[in-house]
């Protein structure tokens, strides 16, 4: 077993942290205090880092229990702002998927789709309080006799509504480009003929995974902010691959690895979790994500030293390749380049476009360090952490 310097444990810091002595920076502030410090000097003086990301997570969604009927329904289908919901759940229970496109949303048919309503735009209005309508219609039991509920919902009416969410958080994601001749609409967004625009969505040297690249701190019961509440971390998140090739600083050159999240819907807000319409894709929800990481250590504050200069992802054709399973890389790219606004490609500026907010993963990291300043959030020690 590795033997270290610095050695804290979570009791250690929860304490300082409600006696109000903890120290707590960002991970961003942190790049530069370990390289005037060096990481043992880091961690000896800094308890907690704070981290951050706003993007579209497509694998979102809420399970929401809306409540027993009279005479009694065992939900078959349910749609909510004419928006499908699953109902093989229990007889009032639905989940609503963040993807779901309206009823009658025309889809593709006249491409690209604008795709202006689904589940993301769904949970987002129901956290701003609005009424939603709900129908339900069943086959009819014994005990649940009713076939069919139409009525209005809101946030406070229901008994219970949980975000749930099996793949946020993404650790690293591709640089895409088009190689094609004709403009393409994907989740990365619209990508311009001969590589003329470069889409990335992470939040870089704020992102959660990054910043714990081998999830030595995050696993099941890991405290996190999450759409403006308190979410945990609950399994690995669908996809989860943290078998991807590294550098030598642990961070993976490709896509790796994925976080399964809850948290109660009641304690959100519409600011971090917001209704995605992607033109010729589809809906989504743009999620608020931050997640403490304890400096239990040396090693984790070098890991929360990590810069964009450090991290590399690879440059993918989604014109054409992705589409079809075909796995090659045109070059690989550092988040440093791919915040300056422009890449180098096939010896051409191309420009960048961000999918993730890095303004709104600060803020996130701001509001966590300061929950956390004024003992109001406590960490939340993982059962076990994260495969890697």
């Amino acid at each position: 077993m590795k033997e270290y310097k610095i050695n804290k444990t979570y009791k250690e810091i929860n304490e300082k942290i409600k006696s109000g002595k903890a120290v707590v920076v960002t991970a961003e502030e942190m790049i530069g205090i370990v390289k005037e410090q060096g990481p043992v000097e880091a961690a000896r003086h800094i308890d907690v880092v704070t981290t951050g990301t706003f993007a579209p997570m497509c694998s979102s969604g809420a399970f929401i229990n809306f409540g027993h009927s009279v005479p009694g329904i065992k939900a078959a289908k349910v749609w909510l702002n004419n928006v499908p919901a699953y109902g093989g759940v229990a007889a009032v229970d639905c989940y609503i998927g963040a993807t779901e496109p309206c009823e009658d949303d025309p889809l593709n048919k006249v491409y690209p789709g604008e795709f202006s309503y689904g589940g993301g735009h769904v949970i987002q209005e129901l956290t701003a309080g609005k009424k939603i309508y709900l129908k339900a219609t069943a086959y009819g039991t014994t005990c649940y006799p009713n076939r069919a509920v139409e009525k209005k919902i809101s946030l406070d009416t229901l008994p219970n509504a949980m975000l749930c969410n099996p793949r946020n958080g993404y650790q690293n994601y591709n640089c895409a480009v088009n190689l094609t001749n004709k403009t393409v609409y994907t989740y990365m967004g619209a990508l311009k003929p001969r590589a003329s625009n470069a889409n990335y969505c992470s939040a870089g040297q704020l992102s959660p995974l990054f910043n714990d690249p081998y999830y030595k701190t995050i696993g099941l019961g890991t405290r996190i902010f999450l759409g403006g509440g308190v979410g945990y971390v609950t399994w690995h998140g669908t996809q989860h691959k943290p078998s991807a090739n590294r550098t030598e600083k642990g961070i993976p050159l490709t896509p790796a690895g994925t976080l399964f999240v809850m948290g109660d819907l009641k304690q959100m807000s519409p600011d971090w979790l917001v209704g995605v319409s992607i033109q010729g894709y589809g809906c989504s929800l743009a999620v608020g994500l931050g997640v403490p990481i304890p400096i239990l250590n040396e090693e984790m504050a070098q890991y929360t030293a990590i810069s964009d200069e450090d991290i590399f992802t690879q440059v993918i054709d989604y014109g054409s390749d992705y589409g079809n399973g075909i796995s090659k890389t045109y070059g690989q790219v550092s988040y440093a380049e791919l915040k300056s606004g422009f890449i180098k490609f096939n010896g051409e500026n191309v420009p960048t476009v961000p999918l993730s907010s890095i303004v709104k993963a600060r803020e996130i990291a701001d509001t966590l360090k300061k929950w956390i300043n004024e003992s109001s959030f406590l960490l939340g020690e993982p059962q076990f952490t994260l495969p890697v």
